[in-house]
């Protein structure tokens, strides 16, 4: 608007303009406030956020000394590999002569001076097994009679149990893509295979970990402890997510379009456990009777509030959770009558805590969620089975994030939800000190995991 125009407005309507101009630059300067204050904060890392840890970056490791470096070269005492205990062949090599005055040595004289082991790996090729069913006509009726199928030879696909536990552990414990793990059964075994028969496979077997998956399931729906957490995942192209809930016996994965309480609520069917153990995310809240809240989240909090000046609340606050968590370490010497009083300890700490007036923003945004959740921090003291942390769903949950990365996600539905099947099965093995390849064979052989017993009918 020009000088002009401005000329032919009534003194109101010049007001008007002046205030709404006024309201403007209000706004704008609180932004220009807002965006200065973030300037002056820390940057957030893997050590006080949340966020993962290869986002973080990392330090050139120090130069060695030169000394330690031509010490580290002639090797350090007591290394090298173990004798294997059983060894397929031996062989013996005894000195014929003399090195020096060539004198002959005999060979009763001599004792082993070095003892190795020399290690190859066999030619790895399949086994074919030719199936021919013979028959004929029967002299009484004329009807064409075939020979019955040797049990575990039957007609359909070609690929036995051992393949399939292979390609399974191959790729969902290694995140190997179709097209080079179609590579790599021809190379190393000799074994043609394509992407689509592979695929064929891994849909024919589905249904021995959908059931090995219902066990587990039924499992955890009887647990008094549940840990949960989730992560993106990418199915068809598009973020989905998965959601990891486990324990000290089992772990169930599932993969859903929704980050929703609806994904909890079909997991639990109606299951209210003793304990609940997360972070803070709305739909991980509220499914218990009692909340054990993730102190390696409020760890990273309480540090990036001290990096950003705040030294009246998060201070004293995370010295009292690594006290925590110093004393939850020795639970398994202490008795519950001492545990008790620990706890009554820690809570007059927070009670001492709490009584601080932060004037960072921080500092008074952390005073002000603790004010609520005071009570969720130290559960675990007196629950000798509880954790501290959620370490265990994050780790469970990182093969998960390998997998994204590497193989970009599922192009079906069935592809989704076996590779959760196949991580309920495996971390669930390992849970019981079975490997992943020896998890997915018990699932393949209709064995049990993790100690867990079928299901009646």
């Amino acid at each position: 608007m020009n000088r002009e125009a401005l000329s032919r407005l009534s003194k109101d309507e010049l007001i008007d303009i002046i205030l709404a101009q006024a309201r403007q630059i209000e706004m704008l300067a609180a932004r220009v406030a807002e965006l200065e204050a973030r300037l002056g904060q820390p940057p957030k890392t893997p050590d006080n956020s949340s966020l993962p840890p290869s986002r973080g970056a990392k330090a050139n490791k120090p130069e060695r000394p030169r000394g330690l470096r031509r010490e580290a070269s002639v090797g350090r005492v007591g290394g090298g590999r173990p004798l294997h205990p059983d060894p397929d062949r031996i062989v013996e090599a005894w000195a014929k002569q003399c090195p020096h005055c060539a004198s002959g040595l005999e060979a009763t004289a001599q004792r082993p001076l070095a003892v190795y082991d020399k290690i190859e790996l066999p030619p790895v090729r399949p086994v074919v097994t030719r199936v021919v069913l013979h028959g004929g006509r029967c002299p009484c009726c004329a009807a064409l009679v075939r020979a019955l199928a040797p049990v575990g030879l039957e007609p359909g696909s070609p690929y036995g149990g051992s393949i399939a536990a292979t390609a399974l552990y191959l790729r969902y414990s290694h995140a190997i893509g179709y097209a080079r793990l179609s590579g790599l059964f021809g190379h190393l075994f000799g074994l043609p295979i394509s992407e689509g028969a592979l695929a064929n496979l891994f849909q024919r077997v589905k249904p021995c970990f959908d059931r090995e998956v219902a066990e587990i399931l039924a499992r955890l729906r009887r647990s008094r402890l549940i840990c949960s957490d989730e992560t993106s995942a990418r199915v068809h192209g598009r973020n989905q997510w998965e959601w990891v809930f486990q324990n000290d016996q089992v772990a169930v994965h599932v993969i859903r379009p929704s980050r929703g309480r609806a994904v909890v609520t079909e997991v639990l069917a109606g299951h209210r456990p003793i304990i609940w153990v997360s972070d803070l995310y709305g739909a991980q809240r509220g499914w218990a009777e009692r909340w054990q809240l993730c102190l390696a989240h409020q760890l990273r909090d309480c540090q990036f509030a001290i990096e950003a000046g705040d030294t009246v609340f998060a201070p004293p606050l995370k010295r009292l959770i690594l006290r925590a968590v110093a004393i939850g370490r020795r639970r398994a010497s202490l008795s519950d009558a001492t545990l008790r009083q620990y706890r009554q300890a820690l809570d007059r700490r927070m009670d001492a805590v709490m009584a601080g007036q932060p004037n960072n923003r921080h500092g008074i945004r952390l005073r002000k969620r603790f004010g609520a959740l005071r009570d969720e921090l130290f559960t675990f003291i007196t629950e000798r089975d509880v954790p501290a942390t959620n370490n265990g769903s994050e780790r469970a949950l990182r093969p998960s994030v390998i997998f994204r990365k590497v193989t970009n996600g599922f192009r079906s539905e069935w592809g989704r939800d076996l590779y959760a099947a196949v991580r309920s099965v495996i971390g669930t093995g390992q849970r019981a000190k079975l490997s992943p390849f020896e998890a997915i064979r018990n699932a393949l052989a209709a064995q049990p995991v993790g100690g867990i017993a079928p299901l009646p009918g």
